[in-house]
């Protein structure tokens, strides 16, 4: 694996959410309902504030009452900034990618994913980038859930309903993408709940790990 040690990551943090066609499929037959009528057309996006930073090996705080849940996700690292982008040169934007495990309380709306949900501290788990030219098959790859040892969920990159290039075009079409800047290409279905104690791996083919143990608030 050729890790990017000295690229930052540094920049804003952006996710897209119903990026797996897994999800999208069980999903799909509320969004014709109220309030909403209609499938979304674009990339639904939400934020990963600043205090969502985390590493692996670090201790997550889970709040109690809270559900937490795992969140698998493939990281597009930006390596050049830009803006109004083709899909056809959006790669030589990207430094690399990186394992992410983006936490989350249980989602009411992915029309529009709620800051609580999604911004508590330390809820977004940055593994090591790797270099984007040592990531073969792209489009090809499993990511994976282990909880205590035993594996809870698995997806696979193939399940896009949009590729990085493809996602890059679409956001820098009317906001600019910086170098540091990280894109979340989503997680698949089934999204696995947390209990303190719990140690968490996620891993990604090609992209290594990151895991970290679940401890309640006030423990």
């Amino acid at each position: 694996m050729s890790e990017l040690k000295s690229i930052s990551m540094d920049g804003n943090i952006f996710g897209i959410t119903l990026n797996y066609k897994c999800l999208y499929e069980k999903l799909q037959a509320q969004f014709n309902e109220k309030p909403y009528v209609n499938e979304p057309k674009k990339p639904v996006l939400f934020i990963k504030t600043p205090n969502t930073r985390n590493a692996s090996g670090n201790i997550v705080i889970k709040k109690k009452g809270e559900i937490l849940q795992a969140g698998p996700a493939l990281g597009i690292v930006i390596g050049k900034s830009t803006s109004r982008v083709a899909e056809n040169d959006a790669l030589a934007h990207v430094a690399g990618f990186v394992t992410v495990n983006e936490l989350s309380l249980p989602e009411d709306s992915y029309y529009r994913p709620a800051i609580k949900a999604k911004c508590q501290d330390g809820f977004c788990v940055l593994g090591t980038p790797v270099a984007a030219d040592a990531v073969t098959d792209l489009n090809n790859l499993t990511l994976r859930v282990y909880v205590n040892g035993e594996l809870k969920q698995e997806g696979n990159t193939a399940n896009w309903i949009r590729t990085p290039a493809q996602i890059i075009e679409e956001i820098s079409e009317y906001m600019p993408l910086n170098e540091g800047d990280i894109i979340l290409t989503g997680t698949p279905f089934g999204r696995v709940d947390l209990n303190a104690g719990d140690e968490v791996r996620v891993e990604i083919d090609q992209l290594g790990s990151v895991t970290n143990t679940i401890q309640e608030e006030g423990n």
